[in-house]
């Protein structure tokens, strides 16, 4: 650990609605994969850190679910996690995609966002996708709606302006000593990141014919002395029907989200991997006070 004076460090939380782009742009901050990015909004599940260094700042980023209005228990689950880590961060940087600037549930984010007393930043995300008289209207109007002390214009996929988020934060976080190792890119257990991999895999590979009320749990990580892993996970879903769509014709979905996964879990441990999948049917886990804190979630009581 750096314990040194010359040191900065602190945390930054990214805050905006689904689809945004938060996941996308930590992983470019960070320079590496540390949350799971998805066509399907609500993705993110809870808060996922990613550490990345500018100079001696050690900047540690939390990726917060997606801000919407909840209608089921996960779902409230999800959106108080979000404001919770946007409440406990140094600094909060909330993401707009520019097409979907004027959407309701933005409305909704700036309402709830007068009462975070952090300092706050704005990012306008996905700056290729309108004109640049547009951008300039809309970063007007939307520093009118809150205070923010600069703006970034950002393609987060493509990387343009993301350096610069680094830069500016480097010169605002406080002197500290580093929280984590300096080859340290996420606080997030490698279980629980391989998890997280495979439950990405599984929504690319089935789009919108599963529903949201799946999870997947990293229940063996057992290292073998040739230096290889064996990880056993399990996919749990709510009815049959859903694990048939999961298993596939003749196993083939699961044996496509399988090897998927596999090559990015092998990646971030940087060890072999031996992925062994299961799919059960857990009826109401959505109900279960475990199944939360497996999630890293607080399990909401009503």
């Amino acid at each position: 650990m750096n314990d040194t004076i010359n040191t900065k460090c602190g945390f930054v939380a990214l805050i905006g609605i689904p689809n945004a782009g938060k996941s996308t742009l930590i992983n470019k901050l960070v320079g590496s994969k540390v949350s799971i990015v998805s066509r399907k909004v609500q993705t993110t599940r809870t808060q996922v850190r990613g550490i990345a260094l500018e100079s001696q700042t050690q900047i540690i980023f939390v990726d917060t679910p997606g801000v919407f209005a909840p209608k089921r228990r996960l779902e409230r689950a999800m959106v108080d996690k979000a404001w919770s880590g946007a409440g406990d961060a140094d600094l909060v940087g909330v993401l707009i995609d520019v097409r979907k600037a004027d959407h309701e549930e933005n409305e909704a984010l700036f309402e709830r966002l007068a009462q975070i007393k952090q300092d706050k930043f704005l990012i306008l995300n996905k700056i290729d996708t309108v004109t640049k008289e547009e951008l300039l209207v809309l970063a007007e109007k939307l520093n009118t709606r809150a205070k923010f002390e600069t703006t970034f214009m950002i393609s987060a996929l493509e990387g343009h302006g993301v350096p610069a988020i680094a830069k500016w934060l480097e010169s605002r976080l406080p002197l500290s000593p580093w929280l984590y190792p300096e080859d340290q890119i996420s606080d997030a257990p490698l279980r629980f990141l391989a998890a997280e991999i495979t439950r990405e895999k599984m929504f690319e590979r089935l789009h919108d014919e599963l529903p949201y009320r799946s999870t997947v749990e990293t229940e063996q990580w057992v290292d073998k002395k040739d230096g290889s892993v064996r990880v056993q996970q399990t996919i749990f879903v709510e009815r049959e029907s859903q694990r048939k769509i999961v298993l596939g014709d003749g196993g083939k979905t699961i044996k496509a989200i399988g090897s998927a996964a596999r090559k990015e879990i092998a990646e971030a441990a940087e060890q072999v991997v031996h992925l062994f999948l299961f799919v059960k049917v857990r009826e109401g886990w959505e109900n279960d006070p475990a199944r939360y804190r497996e999630m890293g979630l607080e399990f909401p009581k009503k």
